[in-house]
């Protein structure tokens, strides 16, 4: 069973800088290249939350379904792939690391989820409804096992955690999430055309808006932050304070 509660490995405690309410769920929606998944990353470890990439989960689907020479039309190949999948977060690491079941014990698919082949077939596939549909449900579970939770997608506050406490939505030009992307992709030693990068982030962005099944859409009662022209330690920072005010206003009496 896919993120079964009796399967998903604990949470390490960390320690919060004040003390948190019953229940805390911070959402990170936007666009790719808006650095969703850094400053997620960052404003966890500052809060003494859980972190999520709820991306990565579906890039291991795209990555299985690669391996499994399994085309976008075969959804339900593509259900039952992720089903046997059994993908699993090793908690015990910051990040937390991606594991999926196989014949040899568990493999751990971390280190391959950022190849640009990966990233040209994570939207299409995001749009296969019984996909989703498990992914989602995925995720809702870790969010019930693990209430202190940072959490950033496409569709966290606006479908799976639609009633967060506190809900951001970033996003930047697409030049400018093209160049952050190419870098991203050259300091790990692939070769990268901004031109090209940007033109494919255009037609994502197409792709996730337009779906019928969770698109991209900023959730209602999230904060916009446009990081186009912002350094990313601005955006964390601009981010713990509202957290913290947020917080503090939770756990008043």
């Amino acid at each position: 069973m896919l993120a079964s509660t009796a399967q998903v490995p604990p949470v390490p405690k960390c320690a919060s800088p004040r003390p948190l309410p019953r229940r805390f769920i911070l959402t990170i929606d936007g666009p790719a290249g808006t650095g969703k998944t850094t400053v997620a990353r960052a404003l966890a470890r500052r809060l003494g939350l859980a972190f999520l990439d709820t991306g990565s989960m579906y890039r291991a689907a795209a990555l299985l379904a690669l391996e499994h020479q399994v085309t976008l039309d075969q959804h339900d190949r593509i259900a039952e792939i992720i089903q046997r999948a059994d993908l699993q977060f090793n908690w015990s690491f910051d990040p937390p690391r991606l594991l999926t079941r196989s014949s040899q014990g568990w493999r751990d698919l971390t280190g391959c989820l950022r190849a640009p082949e990966i990233e040209r077939l994570v939207s299409p596939l995001a749009g296969v409804p019984a996909l989703r549909h498990r992914l989602v449900h995925a995720q809702r579970v870790i969010g019930a096992n693990h209430p202190h939770l940072v959490t950033e997608g496409r569709d966290q506050g606006s479908v799976v955690f639609q009633d967060a406490e506190l809900k951001f939505y970033l996003w930047a030009s697409p030049q400018e999430r093209a160049r952050r992307r190419a870098c991203q992709l050259r300091a790990q030693g692939h070769f990268a055309d901004e031109h090209m990068i940007e033109a494919e982030m255009q037609a994502r962005d197409h792709s996730d808006r337009s779906r019928a099944v969770g698109p991209l859409v900023r959730p209602t009662g999230s904060i916009e932050l446009n990081t186009s022209f912002m350094c990313q330690e601005t955006v964390i920072s601009t981010m713990e304070r509202i957290a913290h005010q947020r917080i503090d206003a939770l756990a008043q009496p």
